[in-house]
């Protein structure tokens, strides 16, 4: 590098970016997953659903105090956190099937930065102006309608990050009375920091950061690539079709131009300011508003539309040949994407399978292990266990304890002559269980004997049991 050459910058200033009001049908898929997305997160925390009168009425609840989450009439406990860790599997080999079908599509229309970055861009325009008059804006000196229309902007933006993070935070509690005692002042202090922090990064992401978050913090842009290939379906430009391309029809030479007339109309569009036409790049979401502005102007100057469309690579080389495009049925279904598809449904059914065989009982047993045995006075001996019985039943049960072995071993409940114990409904009874082996029941040959409790429902006769070790051997 020579003295005078200025060393390469790491960092470059954020350039904003001021999209166009287009509209299309993408555009009003992008409308219409906003709306009903936006509807699911504010209302599902008032939605009631009547379970009985000892559980919350509320549909969708993370019950954070009593460890259990209720989604309308499923109810999981949490030793059943496998149904979670399903879904959470079944989410992402989902991105992975999208993904690799029709690109970033995930990206372009359900991510909520991407969502909720689409509200505010709308707000903006509402107050401020489409991209002209914000362009406008943005290079005009602060007076007092520049202060006027970026408060009120900034307060608008501001209402919708508050309402975010207060919807997040009705997840876990009762939704009406929350709102009552966060108006009152009476929250716990972590519902009102949580909603802060939710409101400040909304904020700061949906107004500020924007295009910024997908390109810099976002790991998906990079881990893409391994999903997609040349048949993945993805926006793309037809250079082909378009180039060389130019904005004087009339002109010498204008027969040898191509479709696109260089009005950047796919440019002024986009969300995160690139253009389309310079090929494949790693910021591009692939939200299809290029393709709506495109199509609009090629009505307009009599050309077809599809000069921007989604295709897949492997529709280049077709089309530059002059055969027919493949059908898009056949980019979609591929030998990776009916893997995927097929695990992901694997995992959805097995999922509903164990969520209508699970028994309505769960019992865990755990040795109390200091001592592991006492030596009675009459020389037998008796070892500890605390029983967890979980009754996931919506009424009162009494349930029977008792143990199979083939040694005779004698069982009592700690508080009780009887084998028998009440659980109220959905509620956890921990009982604490003796367990004692008369002198000469157990070989001399052995200090750990298998054992079997069973637990039973009298109610409902329903059983279910848990293997554990007897330790210890009762000499002669």
């Amino acid at each position: 590098m020579s003295a005078t050459e200025e060393p390469q910058k790491l960092y470059a200033a954020r350039e904003p970016v001021f999209p166009k009001r287009v509209s299309g049908p993408f555009r009003n898929l992008k409308w219409i997953i906003m709306i009903v997305t936006l509807g699911i997160y504010y209302l599902t925390p008032w939605i009631r659903w009547d379970r009985g009168p000892s559980l919350p009425d509320q549909a969708v609840l993370i019950d954070m105090a009593n460890r259990r989450f209720f989604f309308f009439w499923i109810e999981i406990w949490p030793h059943e956190f496998y149904f979670v860790a399903g879904l959470l599997i079944m989410a992402g080999l989902g991105l992975f099937l999208f993904t690799s079908a029709l690109g970033r599509v995930w990206c372009g229309y359900t991510c909520p930065q991407t969502v909720w970055t689409d509200l505010f861009f709308t707000v903006e325009r509402w107050i401020e102006g489409d991209r002209n008059a914000r362009l406008r804006l943005w290079k005009a000196e602060w007076d007092f309608k520049k202060v006027r229309l970026r408060l009120t902007k900034y307060l608008v933006w501001l209402a919708i990050a508050v309402a975010t993070g207060g919807a997040w935070v009705f997840y876990f509690a009762d939704a009406p009375t929350l709102l009552v005692d966060l108006v009152t002042l009476q929250a716990h202090p972590i519902a009102y920091t949580t909603i802060a922090i939710l409101t400040a990064t909304t904020f700061v992401f949906g107004g500020f950061m924007r295009e910024q978050v997908c390109i810099y913090m976002c790991p998906w842009p990079r881990i893409q690539a391994a999903m997609m290939d040349e048949h993945t379906i993805t926006v793309a430009y037809r250079d082909w079709r378009g180039e060389p391309r130019g904005k004087h029809r009339k002109a010498e030479g204008a027969e040898l131009l191509g479709d696109c007339i260089d009005c950047n109309a796919c440019v002024n569009v986009c969300p995160v300011g690139i253009d389309i036409r310079d090929g494949q790049q790693m910021e591009c979401i692939t939200c299809a508003l290029c393709i709506d502005a495109c199509d609009d102007i090629m009505d307009k100057i009599g050309k077809p539309r599809g000069l921007i469309d989604y295709m897949a690579l492997t529709d280049e080389a077709n089309e530059r040949a002059g055969n027919q495009k493949v059908s898009i049925w056949k980019h979609i279904f591929r030998p990776r994407t009916i893997l995927y598809t097929v695990l992901w449904s694997a995992i959805g059914v097995a999922l509903v399978v164990m969520l209508f065989i699970r028994s309505e009982i769960d019992v865990t047993v755990a040795p109390v292990r200091n001592p592991q045995f006492v030596t009675m006075s009459d020389g037998s001996i008796r070892n500890t266990y605390d029983i967890r019985i979980r009754n996931m039943s919506h009424d009162d049960s009494t349930f029977d304890i008792s143990l199979t072995s083939e040694v005779p071993l004698e069982v009592a409940l700690e508080g009780t002559d009887e084998l028998t114990v009440d659980v109220p409904a959905d509620t956890t009874h921990l009982q604490r269980v003796y367990v004692t082996a008369p002198v000469g029941s157990v070989p001399a040959t052995s200090e750990r004997t298998e054992f079997r409790f069973w637990v039973e429902d009298l109610r409902s006769t329903a059983r279910t049991h848990q293997d554990t070790i007897f330790n210890g051997r009762a000499d002669q």
